[in-house]
Order: structure tokens, then C-alpha cells, then sequence
């Protein structure tokens, strides 16, 4: 055992002595004893050490050797030396009994062994008391060399005396297993490994065997058929669920988040499951889920919790296998619906508890239930916190605290792009997060293509005035005001930029006539024109509700055919009926919604192409708009356009968001709000009119 000084000839990290045969070691590391010997020869080829002068070597003679300049080989064990731990093995099953069990809840106990380990190497009992026994240098053990460090044996064998086997809860288990920072006893906790259910979802396996011989399948009351991707999202459900466990379905927006979880809570009924499931949604899916919990589980009692007539939320669950109703409602009615005991809650477009601070979030978090479930398109749009917020949600406490959660992960991902944290992140949430894309190779065969155009429209004279006003008032404003004043005036004057570049009327508020003067809304009228005469069927999505609630009358009285218009002060019994009329096959031809109120959770698949009329600058609120169009029972290739005037702040920002769409979330995920913290001259570039931006 030993180590000798480089001499392959000078390299970056490698250089000779300056003088004579000794080793010139920075102030404050003299070489040990033995390397002072050593350096007294003329020409050193070695030097032998017992195992005691071995692990002085290795501690303070190789750090002194590189300090000086000298190159040091050490053994590859040292380098990567396992510290002494714990492992611990969990039994789901009771002793001897040939079959797992069929179910086993968080609450539920387990039971436990713990052993000593060196990294993932489990010791036993003499090997353990072999280490304890050398007291401190170094041991032969399995074929290669430990460190002995007395303290942590000492450790261990005073804990394994004490607590080597038990029994602990399955949520305890799930905890130690979770945290890589786990320690027991002032040791960390170098591996967990558990055997059945809570094996597989450790491992990743939980719902594997979807399709296999013994897997669970929709009982005959689901009168719907499952793609083979839906088919294993039940699976997985299933298990998460037979563990008393939570789950983030976080398929993208048009996969069939809904008729997984009514199969899920059809085949939990078939099973002798008792007691009602809680369904929160936006206002605007309420006539959805009634719809599709109609068609798919007719044998389920339904009851919607919803309207100036509503009766006791608690009356209403004894009567229902599944209450649906909205975060607003659930808000309100929170102390009534508290007092049941729900089954499961199910959280659709579950953006809305990713604000834990909310009245809503703290509402709906506050309700006693089993497994919860949360559906979302986009489990994280602008910050991982939000991620937090949902995982928590759903297995509240196991994801430890928020402040934690943003120490470990948030910080070192999003602002040191850090790759160990995030592989420990996807470790982490992956067993509690199921996530596929439309791109998935086994999904895309399923669905039509997406095609993606930016169309850029010119602006007319007179939009082109009112943009330069707009600018050179804010470039005036902005040069004597700070804080909050100057934020406000920024806001304010990007959204009078967007009401210019859709149309002056919508600036000027002055119900002048909308036709010639604006290029955007005549591109739209010529995109409609042809999708038309096409056969092909239209979403035209805006911000502006106001705006759209004169453009639907001017378009149909333009391209002479019904256009629909739904924004979000239209009552619940009302929109239902505007999204049936579209969806019929001979419905109209184009159909206008506000993007907050038509933008999540519908199906209108009847439409294969869309429009963007303005930017909204977060891309993943676009994208969920999309959807309404491009998923499950499209069954045409879908169109996507999004308009954009030139040389304006629309097509700047259009730019940004497709050169950094991977990073759009962190970039501009705030809407607005970061435009506002630049300075007036970067303010100028941004928005400054260009010389190509009014047509010809």
C-alpha cells in the first residue's frame, strides 16, 4: 500500500520541486514524518507503510504531495469512500403469509429492520462488530479497505441495540425513503427497501402491470373504452390509491384527464368502496364533468353542488357518489362541507391550490377526505413552488415545508440550473406525478397534427399614429416617476399598445365603425373567410371580452354566418349551451372566447382551427386555449395561428417567447410584470415603432 510522486514530466497539475529532492509544501502543511524520510534519499521509489502510516498517508501526505505541485494516484476506494449508515428494509406482508396484502393505507403500520450499511452495502451483526472492534485505521472488509470512524459505529450499534426491528407507519416509511437528507440516529439513512405495493411505487412500478394478466380494468359500469396510455393512468391511480396515497395526473391539456378519473372512480365503486368523492372545478367545467359522468359512469349518483338554489352541502353528499362543485362554492360553503368525510376530492385545473395563500387553497385544503387527486395540464407554469403546492395538496406533510421545499430544489434549479437537484426533485415527486406529452411516441399515433403558424399583419396609419402617441407618453412619464408609480404607468400603457395593434376602436372607446382600419382584424377576417369556405371550423380567442363582444356581431355580418361568443360573465346554463351549439355537426363556423373563460377544461373539438387574436405572454396559457381543440376526439389535423403586428412590442415579445419557449415559464411567466423593470432606454428599444410596421 503506498503512493509515489509523478513523474511523467511536468503537466497543468503536475510540476518538479524548485530545488533540491525534498517536497516544498505550502506554509501551515509540513510532510508527515514519512515523506520527510523520503525526501532524504537521492533517487525515492517508494516507500512502505503499515495500515496505520497508510491512512496518515492518505489524510495528510497525498494533500500535502498535490499542495506541492506533485501529481498523487490514490486508490479509487478513497476517493469515493462510503460513509457508514443505515439501511432499512420494510415488510408489508405478515410473516409467513404466502400473498401480500390487497391494500395498504399511509395510516396503516409496517414492519421495519434496520441494519448497518456502507453506502448500499448492508453489514451484518460480526462484520459490524469487526469495524467496532478496530476501534479506528483501516480494515480489510469484503475484499477492499474501510475506514473505521469509532464515533459512527458507536452510533449504530447503541441505535441497533435499541430499535434494530419494529413497526412504523407506511407514511413514516415513505418519508425517510423521499428525503436524501434523512438521518436516524445522527446517521444518514443510505437506503430504504420495502417489498409489495410500497415496493413498486418506490421503485417506479406502481401501476406497471397495466394490461397485464390481474390488472385492474373498468368495471362494466364505465361504458367508455380506454386508449392503452389511459388504461395504464388507471392503473396508476388505482395504486397510488390502494396505498391511502395522493397523485398529480399531470397529462397535457387534451389526454383524457377526465374519463381516467371517472374510470377510476367506477372501478373504486364496483369494488365496494362507500362514502361520496368530492369534484372541485372552474365554473365553466361544471356542465362538463355532468356531461361526461352521464356518458361514461351512468350508475353513479350524481349530485351537482352549485347556484343560487343549492341545498346543505353535507344533505347533498349522503345522497351521491360524487358532489361536483367550484372553488368559489367550496370557498363559501367550506365549514358545511367540512363536516363530511370525503372519499376522495378531486381537484380539476388544480392551478387553482398552487397559491397555498389563498382563501380558496386554504378552503379546499382544510376538507377531511381520503386520497386526494389533483388534474392539471401545467403542474408548473412560472415556479416550482407551485409544484410544491400541488404535491402537497395531495399527500399533505410528505413533501416536508414549503420553506424547506424552496431551500432544496426551487433555489438551486431556478437559479443555479443545478442537475443534481433536479434528478433528486424528479426522484422525489416522479412515484406521486404522472406526466405525458402529446410528442410521446405512444400518444402521437393517437392524435392529429399541430401545426403552428405566427402570421404578421401591418397596421393602417392610423393605429400607427396612436402607437407612436402611446410611446412617446410613456417614454415621458417614465423618465420622472419610480416604484410602484412607474410599474403602473408601463402596465398601462403595454395593454393600450395590444388595444392598438387589435384595433383603434378598442383604444378609443368610441363605438366608431371597425371596418378598414385596422391590418389585424382585416388578416382575421381573410383567415375566417377561407377556413370557411374550407368546410373547416374556428376558435378566435382574445383577452379583451369587451372588444370581442363587438367584434362577434361585425365578423357574422362580414362572412354572413352565426358567430358564437362566450365570455366569462355568461351564466353557467347559458355557456353549456353555446359549447353544445358549436359542438353539433351542422354548429357555426366560428366561435370567439375570452381566454380566461374559454381557455381551460372545454372540449371543442368540433373546431380544427385556431386563432390567437392577441398575445398573451405566458406561452402555457396559450397552449391550454389551444387544447381546447388539438386532444382526444380531434380527429382532423388542427391549425394554430397566432397574430402579431410588425415592428411593434407584439412581435418582439412573439420573438422572445419562441427563442426561449423551454424557459418562457421563468422568463415571462409573470405575464407583464418584468417589462416593467426596465430601464427607458431598453423601454424604447422595445417598443419603438418600426419602419416596416405600416403597410403599404
Amino acid at each position: 500500500m503506498g503512493a509515489r510522486p509523478c513523474l511523467r514530466g511536468p503537466r497543468p497539475h503536475c510540476r518538479p520541486a524548485r530545488s533540491g529532492p525534498g517536497c516544498r509544501t505550502r506554509p501551515g502543511r509540513p510532510p508527515p514524518p514519512p515523506l520527510r524520510e523520503l525526501a532524504r534519499r537521492v533517487r525515492p521509489t517508494g516507500l512502505r507503510l503499515d495500515r496505520s502510516g497508510a491512512l496518515d498517508f492518505l489524510r495528510s501526505g497525498a494533500p500535502a504531495l498535490a499542495d506541492a505541485g506533485f501529481g498523487v494516484l490514490l486508490p479509487a476506494w478513497w476517493q469515493r469512500r462510503p460513509a457508514l449508515g443505515l439501511a432499512l428494509t420494510a415488510t408489508t406482508g405478515t410473516p409467513g403469509a404466502v400473498e401480500q396484502p390487497a391494500r395498504i393505507d399511509r395510516d396503516d403500520v409496517v414492519a421495519f429492520h434496520w441494519q448497518a450499511a456502507l453506502g448500499e452495502t448492508r453489514l451484518d451483526a460480526d462484520e459490524l462488530a469487526e469495524l467496532a472492534a478496530a476501534q479506528q485505521g483501516l480494515v480489510r472488509l469484503r475484499g477492499r479497505w474501510v475506514e473505521v470512524d469509532a464515533a459512527r459505529i458507536g452510533s449504530a450499534l447503541a441505535f441497533l441495540t435499541r430499535h434494530a426491528d419494529g413497526v412504523m407507519a407506511a407514511a413514516d416509511l415513505l418519508r425517510l425513503a423521499l428525503d436524501d437528507s434523512a438521518r436516524v440516529a445522527g446517521l444518514p439513512v443510505t437506503a430504504v427497501h420495502a417489498d409489495g405495493p410500497i415496493g413498486d411505487l418506490l421503485a417506479g412500478r406502481a401501476g406497471a402491470g397495466a394490461g397485464a394478466q390481474g390488472a385492474p380494468v373498468p368495471p362494466p359500469g364505465f361504458t367508455g373504452a380506454l386508449r392503452p396510455y389511459q388504461q395504464r393512468g388507471l392503473a396508476w391511480l388505482h395504486a397510488l390509491g390502494r396505498l391511502g396515497l395522493g397523485a398529480v395526473l399531470a397529462d397535457d391539456m387534451g389526454l383524457g384527464k377526465t374519463v381516467q378519473t371517472l374510470a377510476l372512480l367506477a372501478l373504486e365503486h364496483a369494488e365496494g368502496a362507500t362514502g361520496p368523492t368530492l369534484l372541485v372545478c372552474p365554473t365553466s367545467l361544471v356542465g362538463n364533468w355532468q356531461r361526461e359522468a352521464a356518458r361514461f359512469v351512468p350508475g353513479l349518483r350524481v349530485h351537482v353542488h352549485h347556484g343560487a338554489e343549492r341545498g346543505p352541502a353535507d344533505t347533498a353528499a349522503a345522497d351521491a357518489d360524487l358532489v361536483i362543485t367550484t372553488y368559489g362554492i367550496a370557498q363559501r360553503d367550506a365549514a358545511r362541507l367540512g363536516a363530511v368525510h370525503w372519499r376522495r376530492i378531486v381537484a380539476d385545473e388544480a392551478q387553482a391550490v398552487k397559491n397555498t395563500a389563498t382563501e380558496r387553497s386554504r378552503a379546499l385544503r382544510s376538507l377531511r377526505s381520503g386520497p386526494r387527486i389533483a388534474l392539471t395540464g401545467t403542474p408548473v407554469e412560472n415556479r416550482l413552488a407551485e409544484l410544491h403546492a400541488v404535491l402537497d395538496f395531495t399527500n399533505p406533510g410528505l413533501f416536508g415545508s414549503a420553506e424547506a421545499f424552496r431551500e432544496r430544489f426551487a433555489v438551486p434549479v431556478e437559479q443555479n440550473a443545478n442537475e443534481g437537484a433536479a434528478a433528486r426533485l424528479r426522484r422525489l415527486a416522479g412515484p406521486f406525478v404522472l406526466r405525458r406529452l402529446k410528442s410521446d411516441p405512444a400518444i402521437a399515433l393517437d392524435l392529429p397534427a399541430k401545426q403552428e403558424f405566427t402570421v404578421r399583419c401591418n397596421l393602417t396609419a392610423e393605429q400607427a399614429g396612436l402607437y407612436q402617441a402611446v410611446v412617446a407618453d410613456l417614454l415621458g412619464r417614465v423618465a420622472g416617476i419610480r416604484g410602484v408609480e412607474r410599474k403602473g404607468a408601463v402596465l398601462s400603457a403595454l395593454g393600450r399598445l395590444k388595444q392598438v395593434c387589435n384595433h383603434p376602436a378598442q383604444l378609443l372607446h368610441d363605438r366608431s365603425g371597425l371596418a378598414g382600419r385596422s391590418g389585424k382584424i382585416d388578416r382575421l377576417e381573410e383567415l375566417l373567410g377561407q377556413a370557411l369556405a374550407a368546410g373547416d371550423r374556428t376558435l378566435v380567442f382574445t383577452q379583451y371580452a369587451e372588444f370581442a363582444g363587438r367584434l362577434a356581431p361585425y365578423l357574422a355580418g362580414r362572412l354572413g354566418t352565426e358567430v358564437l361568443h362566450l365570455h366569462g360573465r355568461v351564466p353557467r346554463a347559458a355557456r353549456e349551451r353555446l359549447v353544445d351549439r358549436f359542438q353539433q355537426p351542422d354548429g357555426p363556423g366560428v366561435f370567439i372566447l375570452s381566454l380566461r373563460a374559454g381557455g381551460t377544461g372545454l372540449n371543442l373539438t368540433a373546431a380544427n382551427q385556431v386563432v390567437h387574436l392577441d398575445r398573451w405572454w405566458n406561452p402555457a396559457v396559450e397552449d391550454q386555449a389551444t387544447d381546447r381543440a388539438h386532444r382526444i376526439g380531434q380527429r382532423r389535423d388542427v391549425q394554430v395561428r397566432r397574430l402579431v403586428c410588425v415592428g411593434t412590442v407584439e412581435e418582439r415579445i412573439a420573438d422572445l417567447i419562441e427563442s426561449k419557449r423551454a424557459l418562457a415559464g421563468a422568463v415571462v411567466g409573470e405575464g407583464e410584470q418584468w417589462l416593467t423593470e426596465l430601464s427607458a432606454d431598453a423601454l424604447r428599444d422595445l417598443l419603438t415603432l418600426s419602419a416596416d410596421a405600416i403597410g403599404a
